[in-house]
């Protein structure tokens, strides 16, 4: 079945060229079906497909589907890798994607744009699968590309509305700043190693020049964090809340913004080499967590909350990476897509009962009008939090574990984002859910939970988010974790552990207790004291208006940025391009023009001008020759 693999990604292409040509032509629900049968599909061979590996002796199987770039010092096939890593990222992709298929035949059902955007989200999903099947650089970055060419499509769905164009192309640009420095890297891999494939490249990457390698892994490391909305190029994430609901969860769970640290899990070899490299990582994963959960304890709109909450878990995924704890990383992308997917698909329905409002100052009390999506969106909450036994509590552990192996004061940090992000989570819950109905009389009336085309995928995710701390179970309790063993061929230098039993107890009680105390803290502040966030932005003092204007990252970047450059372009259009080569332009073609007015006028039509001119032409070249 291995050797099937390549069906992964072409259901979901077939699904993309169906609903492109006919989508408008059939009615929503077959184009619907046809969409949400093409990632089942893929699903079910790709679940086959890692059964099969996980028997098989051999854990890495190559499948060569044909020869693509043949030149005299470049030979790139056409294959896919089939191992652990990328086994695994199918299984989240397809089967997360299959879930958000499913919930926007709901959620989009009285769209005109219905068709379009299933044939939007098929594409994206076989850009996915292209970029984690590919066996080298180049199909990555073909698979790259197009999720963010589809992310554009998607995030401007909507585009009869101008912000929500601006949002898709802010995502689209921004990207790709971040894909430049990927294409160099790549292109840096291919000058010293003579190779883009990793096999390749990974088995002679050790005896390499350790500044190269340290090169190679920061140009890398520039594309996820442009993919994957690191400090400096986040912004664009919180933006990408514009498009569709069903579009952030697919984009911010289990999909696009993950890329980054498949990437970085697939190249482990250069990270575990050079330690200056990790170090960056480690360091801007923390600021990032850090500095996005902070953003959140104050936005309003659900969504943007749960946006900067996503920025803020990949910078702890990031901060596992860096301090080499792989699989661990991989543990918390598996979780993440469970409760992430969960809670914004539930925020979803929250906004689909209230008629298209986003704004948590306008909710409350909607635990009993929308009961199965309370409970889910609970379980996601509790989850994210990190609070036992919930699969949030066991991945973020074992990332702030591994890190207080590395650095304490990278852990502190950690442990802080950690908190806030119990804080901002619970915070959303008690305002969207809790005490009563701050909306108007009429969205009161047509609350409704959703239909079960959208509740049942928050059912499937919510028990995911309960058991899925099964897969990565402590190995100090003397239990299996079958993440760290799963992915430990991939691999390439272990750091051993030297933390001891003792010390594990006591960081997971202090993220137990510093998770229970926030939770307590957002109670007594949202619940006990009813405290509701200012109903007046511009009301906004002193620390909480810079936080809640996120930090004026993004005027900062318009000031110093955006503004010079347009004017930069100003000057090169009106003075460069309309003077300089413009008037060169125009400037032949006026001379030619004023010496055409001239000599025109000699071609007076009189024979015997022209007969004159004929001898005395006749006479000048005899005479020129009689001289020379």
């Amino acid at each position: 079945m291995i050797k099937l693999v390549a069906l992964i990604p072409l259901f979901p292409l077939l699904g993309f060229l169906i609903n492109g040509f006919f989508g408008k032509k059939i009615n929503k629900g077959l184009s619907g079906a046809i969409a949400s049968i093409a990632v089942l599909a893929s699903f079910v061979i790709a679940l086959i497909i890692f059964f099969e590996l996980e028997h098989s002796e051999l854990k890495s199987h190559t499948v060569n589907l044909f020869s693509w770039i043949n030149s005299d010092t470049l030979k790139i096939p056409f294959e896919f890798l089939v191992d652990p890593l990328s086994s695994w990222f199918l299984l989240i992709i397809t089967g997360i994607g299959f879930l958000i298929h499913i919930y926007s035949i709901g959620y989009m059902h009285n769209d005109e744009g219905f068709a379009r955007f299933f044939t939007y989200l098929n594409l994206f999903v076989f850009f996915m699968l292209l970029l984690v099947l590919g066996n080298n650089y180049l199909i990555m970055f073909v698979g790259w590309e197009g999720v963010g060419l589809c992310s554009y499509l998607l995030i401007g769905f909507w585009f009869k509305n101008t912000a929500y164009n601006n949002a898709a192309k802010k995502a689209f640009i921004m990207n790709r700043i971040g894909d430049l420095g990927f294409l160099l890297g790549i292109i840096l891999i291919f000058v010293t190693f003579g190779s883009i494939t990793y096999g390749e490249v990974f088995s002679i990457a050790s005896g390499g020049n350790e500044h190269t390698i340290t090169a190679i892994a920061l140009l890398l490391f520039i594309g996820a964090m442009g993919k994957s909305a690191q400090l400096p190029l986040y912004t664009w994430l919180p933006d990408a809340m514009a498009g569709p609901t069903p579009v952030s969860a697919l984009i911010h769970a289990a999909t696009m913004v993950t890329a980054g640290i498949y990437m970085i899990v697939r190249s482990n070899v250069f990270y575990s080499i050079s330690e200056e490299a990790s170090h960056v990582v480690a360091v801007i994963g923390v600021a990032t967590a850090l500095f996005a959960a902070t953003i959140g304890l104050f936005q309003n709109d659900i969504k943007k909350v749960l946006a900067y909450s996503t920025v803020s878990q990949l910078g702890l995924m990031f901060l596992g990476l860096g301090v080499h704890a792989y699989s661990s990383s991989v543990f918390h992308v598996t979780t993440h897509a469970f409760f992430k997917a969960l809670l914004f698909l539930g925020a979803g329905s929250v906004i689909h009962a209230m008629g298209g409002e986003q704004d948590m100052r306008k909710m409350g009390g909607l635990k009993k009008a929308l009961p199965i999506t309370f409970v889910t969106m609970l379980i996601g909450t509790i989850a994210i939090s990190g609070i036992p036994p919930f699969s949030g509590f066991f991945s973020k552990d074992e990332i702030l574990a591994h890190t207080y192996e590395h650095s304490p004061v990278l852990w502190f940090f950690g442990q802080i984002a950690s908190m806030l992000t119990a804080f901002y989570m619970f915070r959303l819950l008690y305002l969207t859910f809790y005490r009563k109905f701050r909306g108007t009389h009429e969205q009161e009336h047509h609350l409704h939970e959703s239909p079960k085309s959208m509740t049942i995928p928050l059912i499937v995710l919510a028990i995911l988010s309960v058991v899925g701390g099964l897969l990565g179970l402590p190995e100090f309790w003397n239990l299996p974790n079958w993440m760290h063993h799963h992915l430990d061929p991939i691999i390439i230098h272990k750091s051993p552990s030297i933390l001891n039993h003792d010390k594990e107890w006591m960081l997971m009680a202090i993220a137990v207790f510093a998770a229970g105390a926030t939770i307590f803290f957002a109670y007594m502040v949202y619940i006990k004291n009813k405290v509701l966030p200012e109903a007046n932005d511009e009301k906004l003092t002193g620390i909480k208006k810079l936080i809640y204007n996120k930090y004026y990252v993004d005027e900062l970047y318009d000031a110093v940025i955006r503004k010079p450059l347009d004017i930069i372009s100003v000057f090169f259009y009106k003075f460069m391009d309309l003077q300089i080569v413009d008037g060169i332009v125009n400037g032949v073609g006026s001379t030619v023009k004023g010496i055409s007015s001239v000599v025109r006028k000699a071609q007076t039509g009189h024979i015997g001008l022209y007969i004159f001119s004929m001898v005395i032409g006749i006479i000048l070249i005899l005479f020129y020759s009689f001289i020379k």
